[in-house]
């Protein structure tokens, strides 16, 4: 299956190339798991009409959407490899490669979507990009992806006693399995693609994300018990090879940076209003949405922090994200 999808990744690469010889254009090429019209790669679509458009024709973007290229783990070695340009991924799958990633992915270190933003559209956010180029990538932009929380099958979630041994779906990251861990329950890593046909077979319990993923990838219907613990609030990242955009002149490279900064405002306009009507989606297929006591799940992660807020580096950051207001 890896073979198939590189294949067809090379495949469409060679085809955009070709394109873009004919139209004279230089076609990047982009990747987002998420369904067309779901507001990450909306958000990435809106960038490539600023930039065609700012660059009077000269680069277009074309939009991989629905893992057509690939999971995110397949992707972003797709990225850092430069089979293609740009990539929109969750934070977390980056954690074993960029040490700086692994604070805006610990539980609870934002307060609200606000100060998410404060922090990430700051020093500190200037930090974790300046951390992902020697791993090969320039980040142009973070985007909205909401609060996480648990859902599953079984039964409803009012406190972490609930959360004993049920199995939940997590993101390909150490820290998220860890979570899950300290709140009694088991963490089953796999690909955002095979989450709905493991709820549905018993392989687990469920998962956790936010609502629209909750939404668009049907989990509702297989899982109709979403718990609002809101156990992350983590910012999802637009990454460009750092070689192509190196290759850029001074001129294009600041027309690249603007128009993913513009597209931020797009993409958190378009999120917000997905949250909403996702929510009132899946209340409609009978989701029963629970607020459980969220300083029982906060109190649980201490050892989460112990163990990845090793060095000063990293404990600084921390510190540092909780001081801004």
């Amino acid at each position: 299956m890896k073979n198939f999808v590189r294949l067809a990744a090379g495949l469409i690469v060679a085809a955009s190339f070709m394109s873009g010889a004919v139209s004279a254009q230089t076609v990047l090429k982009s990747s987002d798991t998420h369904p067309d019209g779901y507001p990450t790669v909306e958000g990435v679509k809106y960038f490539g009409e600023l930039l065609k458009e700012r660059t009077q024709g000269r680069y277009s973007l074309e939009v991989y959407h629905s893992a057509q290229l690939g999971e995110e783990k397949d992707t972003i070695e797709q990225v850092r490899s430069g089979v293609i340009e740009l990539n929109r991924v969750s934070m977390a799958p980056f954690n074993g490669t960029v040490k700086e990633s692994i604070v805006p992915a610990l539980p609870y270190i934002f307060r609200s979507e606000e100060h998410m933003h404060k922090v990430m559209d700051g020093a500190i956010g200037d930090q974790i990009k300046k951390a992902f180029e020697p791993a090969g990538l320039v980040v142009l932009a973070f985007y909205d992806a909401g609060a996480r929380s648990f859902y599953n099958k079984t039964k409803p979630i009012n406190s972490v006693a609930d959360m004993k041994g049920l199995k939940f779906r997590v993101i390909q990251s150490d820290i998220f399995v860890d979570m899950v861990a300290a709140l009694g329950a088991n963490a089953t890593p796999m690909p955002y693609g095979e989450v709905y046909s493991a709820i549905e077979t018993g392989v687990i319990d469920g998962a956790e994300n936010n609502f629209p993923s909750y939404d668009t990838a049907k989990h509702a219907e297989v899982a109709k018990n979403y718990s609002l613990d809101e156990h992350t609030i983590l910012p999802e990242v637009f990454v460009m090879n750092k070689a192509a955009f190196d290759k850029l002149t001074p001129e294009d490279q600041a027309v690249f940076k603007q128009a993913a900064k513009d597209s931020v405002a797009k993409q958190r306009e378009l999120w917000s209003a997905k949250v909403a009507e996702s929510r009132a989606n899946v209340e409609k297929l009978g989701a029963q949405i629970t607020m459980p006591d969220k300083q029982g799940f906060i109190d649980a992660m201490a050892p989460v922090y112990e163990k990845h807020v090793k060095d000063d580096v990293l404990k600084k950051m921390v510190e540092d994200v909780k001081a801004v207001q």
